[in-house]
């Protein structure tokens, strides 16, 4: 296992912080007819987190807290995943003409 120091821990939280309001600023503008768009955008990282996490529980040589690690980011990225589509479901249904 890769060890830490407290200086690369401080860096590394800073930065999820930040990028965390930045995501958060960026998604509070977008326009409602880029939502779409989006949603699907959002999916295909989370489907890219998924495969990260298998490859790290594929690797011989893992630990109890890379297993669990990789277990919580499949079942997040799991839940993103199913209900981007539902919510991207919602918003096409929404602009379907009804027939006649």
């Amino acid at each position: 296992m890769i060890g830490f120091t407290s200086g690369d821990i401080a860096v590394n939280l800073l930065i999820f912080v930040l990028a965390t309001f930045l995501g958060i600023e960026l998604i509070r503008h977008v326009s409602r007819l880029l939502h779409t768009p989006l949603m699907a955008l959002t999916n295909a990282i989370s489907s890219v987190a998924i495969v990260a996490a298998l490859i790290v529980v594929a690797e011989p040589r893992q630990g109890r807290l890379d297993v669990i690690l990789a277990t919580v980011a499949v079942a997040l990225a799991f839940t993103n995943i199913v209900s981007g589509f539902m919510i991207t479901e919602r918003i096409l249904r929404m602009f379907k003409r009804e027939a006649r």
